[in-house]
């Protein structure tokens, strides 16, 4: 009885050992996956490009109207009427929330988005004899960043979006056409601070 019962235990041990052999393998895998960066180098590499992209609107979003402080009084207060433009969440909870994918395809969207109101702003300018420089460098970095989330959806094999639709509003006057500046400046601001925070979430090494 005992040299059966030891041939049993036996038999269990090495019966289980494949079992045990596999799931050593599985956590020797999740570590070295958990420790690596959460994308490849070429991935990490289009992130700091967009990056980059990001802070020069940062700095030429604030040129969208080309007003001075105290012009910039007159417009306080103004209520907002482009109800097209994105409206994005700040909060630590949002953040912490936010998977890559998801996190790449609102940002594809939001950047679509301020390119269709940028772009409009430009023929506005235009349209009521304003310089539309400052709006033609906001959309070629605005293509820039889109070409890059384009490019960054496609390599994790993400569904590409298709770009939003808004119904704008005709202007006819100089003042209008500052006014809608003016806001378009200030949410695009908003927009640059959330899309560096989300850039930031994948875990890429510094280097990159």
């Amino acid at each position: 009885l005992k040299k059966i019962h030891a041939n049993r235990h036996y038999k269990i041990i090495y019966d289980s050992t494949p079992c045990l052999l596999h799931l050593m393998l599985l956590a020797e895998l999740f570590a070295h996956s958990s420790s690596r960066p959460a994308h490849s180098s070429s991935l990490c590499g289009m992130f700091r490009s967009m990056i980059l992209q990001v802070d020069s609107l940062t700095i030429l979003s604030k040129n969208l109207h080309s007003l001075t402080d105290e012009e910039l009084i007159n417009f306080e207060g103004v209520e907002n009427r482009l109800d097209g433009l994105p409206h994005m969440q700040h909060t630590a909870a949002h953040f912490h929330s936010l998977k890559v994918n998801e996190s790449l395809l609102q940002l594809f969207v939001y950047t679509q988005s301020f390119r269709l109101h940028v772009d409009w702003l430009k023929t506005a300018k235009e349209n009521v004899s304003l310089s539309s420089q400052s709006a033609e460098g906001v959309s070629s970095h605005l293509l820039q960043l889109s070409n890059l989330l384009n490019a960054s959806l496609l390599q994790i094999s993400e569904e590409v979006p298709q770009s939003p639709s808004a119904s704008l509003p005709v202007v006819s006057t100089a003042f209008d056409v500052l006014r809608f500046a003016v806001e378009i400046s200030e949410r695009l601001q908003v927009f640059c601070n959330w899309s560096k925070r989300v850039l930031r979430l994948p875990r890429c090494p510094r280097h990159y």
